[in-house]
C-alpha cells in the first residue's frame, strides 16, 4: 500500500560551492554519493542537486522530515539496470524501520537548471520483513 510520496527541487546552480567543499560533501552525502559524483565531473553539480533533491523528497514521503537522521545515512545509488535507488544506513534506516519499514520508489530528473526528485513509500503487509541495511 502506498503511504507516502515526496517531492523536491533544487537550483543546480545552488550546488557550485557546494561541489568543491568537502566539508558541505561529507555533511550531506554518503562517500560513495561522493566518489560517483566526482567521476560525473561535466555533470556533477546535476548529479548532486538531483541527489540532494532526492534525500528532501523522503523527508516528506515519510510524513516527519528528516529529524533524527543523518543525510549521508540516505544514498542515492544505481541499480545493475541503471534505475535510481535510495540505501538506508544507521540512523536513517532506523528512524524508517521504526515508521513501518517498506519499499522505496526514487525518480529523479533534471533540466532548465533544476533538478527533481519523486519518492513514494510502499508500505509492507505485517507478515513480510521490514528493509535490511545493505
Amino acid at each position: 500500500m502506498i503511504c507516502g510520496v515526496g517531492i523536491d527541487v533544487v537550483k543546480i546552480d545552488r550546488m557550485k560551492r557546494w561541489i568543491s567543499d568537502e566539508t558541505l560533501l561529507e555533511r550531506y552525502f554518503h562517500p560513495e554519493e561522493i566518489k560517483d559524483v566526482m567521476k560525473k565531473r561535466s555533470h556533477g553539480q546535476e548529479s548532486l542537486a538531483a541527489r540532494f533533491a532526492a534525500k528532501e523528497a523522503l523527508g516528506k514521503a515519510l510524513g516527519c522530515g528528516l529529524c533524527g537522521m543523518s543525510l549521508r545515512n540516505i544514498r542515492v545509488a544505481a541499480a545493475e539496470s541503471g534505475k535510481p535507488e535510495l540505501l538506508l544506513y544507521g540512523d536513517a534506516l532506523e528512524v524508517f524501520n521504526d515508521g513501518g519499514g517498506g519499499n522505496i520508489h526514487l525518480s529523479l530528473t533534471h533540466d532548465g537548471g533544476i533538478a527533481a526528485a519523486v519518492v513514494v513509500i510502499e508500505r509492507y503487509n505485517a507478515d513480510e520483513n521490514p528493509r535490511k541495511e545493505n
